[in-house]
This record gives C-alpha cells, structure tokens and sequence, in this order.
C-alpha cells in the first residue's frame, strides 16, 4: 500500500461514478489519503427492490443531504446524478410515481446529471423510462448518465446512443459508461464520452484499462470504481492511476482520465469546474447534518489508521 500511495502522491482524482451511501467512513478516509478530492454517486438501486415511491424520495434527499455532508467531513466534494436505474424501471407502476417526483430533485445543489439510466435486461419498460429521462434531460440541459447493460452489452450500448441521439441529444452532453475493448470504439466514433469501471471480475481490470488507454489515448475517456455494497474497491481510480504510471502512461493523460475529462463532461450542468478543486476543503467533524455527526459519542478522528489502536 505504503508503495502505490507513493508512486501517486500530489495527484488528484475525481471518481466519476462510485455508490458512497453503501460505504463506510473508512472507505471515504482511505479515498481522500489516496489522493480523490470528488466523487460523483449516481443513484442507483439497492440490491432488492423499493416497495414505495417515499423510499425513492428520501433516497434521493440523502444523495443531496447527508451524503454530500458525510463526503465533505473527509475533504472530498460530493456530486451526484439523479434517475430512475434501468432495473427499477421494469416496475412500471412504481416508475410512474418515481417520473414525477424526479423533478423536484434535479436541480439542487450537487446534482450535475440524469443518471444512471439506460438498459439492465434491454426491457420496452426499460426503453420506455430511459426516453422519458433523456427527455428530462434535454429540458432541464443537464448531462447523462447510460448505464449501459452487463449481457449483451455491444448491442446493449450501440441502443443506448442511437435513441439519444434520436432524441435530439449532443453526444457531448452523454457519458456512456461500462464499457470494455468491444464497445469503446463505437462510443469514441459517434462522439460520446467512454466511462470505464474497474471492478473485480465483472467489469474492467486496471491492466486492461492501461492498455485501452495506450490503444486510444486519454481524450473523452474516463475511469471510475463504481463501488457499491457488492466485492468492489473504492481505490481503482488511483490505483489505475499508479499502474498507468508504471506503465509509461504520462501524467497529463493519467490526469485527463482520472479527473479532467469526468469534470469536463459534466460541467454544462453549471454545478462543477475544475477551479473548485484549487482550494481543499476544510474539514471540520465537529459539524453536525441535521443534529447527526460522523463521529459517535466522544469520538475522535482517527489519525494513525496503521495502529491497531483504536481510540
């Protein structure tokens, strides 16, 4: 560990796409002393499916509320997309509800697309609310989020761009993510931004990103964790960040895919620049989100995270 965090240090990154609410304060702790300033958190489901529109509302206030407090109490921003995710969709009486109440949340303070959105099963329910959010999307000018689908995948995001772009849609106003060696060049042809998530055996591995990296160069591709509550490393950025360094890859293609290109496709939401991240933030813990505290009781921060001491 000692080794990769030395071989990065002074470098920041943006971890565009990664599910804090299912993470714990030692995951942000461990992020910020690895170099990650933001995190952008799509909305996501929750590994079973919500039963009522209210579980979506609060979900949602906790994307701009509590999360983005907790994110800021370890020094690192906190964005976030709003949507309505493409397994949840095929609940079709439930998505009704959920469409109407998206608007009330996609313009707070934070949220800087509609995401994560597009296919899981390539369902019509699927298609149905993936149309209805790029159409919220366009209205509200905001950025977009694809989750594109784990089978069959290359018809899965060849799909997704061709119905945003029957939409009207910029592809330059469209981040596709997931993708692999199979998709990405379609993706980078048509105009689109390639999100790449490095995750344990389901996804990417961070030596194939350094290769796809090499093959394409850096230029409208980024990488993320995507971690959730699943077997997944909230360290990926910067640990691809680190193999690509052993590897040749420059700094300044290292740092368009881990934070410049990320900030730069969701800046036309007007909620993020790369300016922001000139100052850190100032951490202070003894501040409280509607009466609650990262901290317990009389509970210091730890400072030697190596001890196996816990005080």
């Amino acid at each position: 560990m000692s080794s990769f965090l030395e071989s990065i240090r002074g470098m920041k990154f943006f971890d565009m796409h990664v599910h804090m609410i299912s993470r714990t304060t030692d995951d942000y702790q461990a992020m910020a002393d690895a170099g990650i300033v933001a995190v952008l958190e799509p909305a996501f489901w929750l590994g079973q499916p919500r039963t009522g529109v209210d579980s979506f509302r609060d979900y949602y206030a906790s994307l701009v509320g509590w999360e983005r407090f907790r994110a800021s109490q370890f020094g690192i921003r906190h964005y976030c997309t709003m949507g309505l995710n493409s397994k949840e969709a095929n609940q079709e009486a439930l998505a009704e509800q959920v469409m109407e109440i998206l608007p009330l949340f996609i313009y707070k303070e934070g949220v800087v697309g509609i995401g994560e959105i597009g296919f899981d099963d390539q369902t019509p329910a699927e298609e149905k609310y993936y149309r209805a959010q790029l159409e919220l999307a366009k209205e509200a000018n905001l950025p977009v989020q694809v989750h594109t689908p784990h089978r069959d995948k290359k018809r899965g995001t060849t799909r997704s761009m061709d119905i945003a772009i029957e939409h009207g849609i910029d592809p330059g106003m469209v981040i596709i993510d997931h993708n692999n060696e199979e998709t990405v060049r379609e993706v980078l042809d048509r105009g689109f931004w390639a999100g790449f998530t490095i995750y344990p055996f389901t996804k990417m591995g961070n030596e194939r990103m350094v290769e796809v990296v090499r093959q394409y160069g850096p230029d409208r591709i980024m990488i993320n964790s995507a971690a959730d509550w699943g077997i997944s490393d909230p360290l990926a950025v910067p640990k691809t960040a680190a193999l690509m360094k052993q590897n040749g890859i420059s700094d300044e293609a290292i740092r368009l895919v881990t934070l410049e290109n990320a900030v730069t496709a969701f800046a036309p939401s007007g909620q993020i620049s790369l300016s922001d991240f000139d100052q850190p933030l100032t951490i202070d813990q003894s501040q409280r989100f509607n009466g609650s505290s990262v901290l317990r009781g009389g509970q210091a921060p730890r400072i030697d995270k190596d001890s196996t001491i816990i005080k």
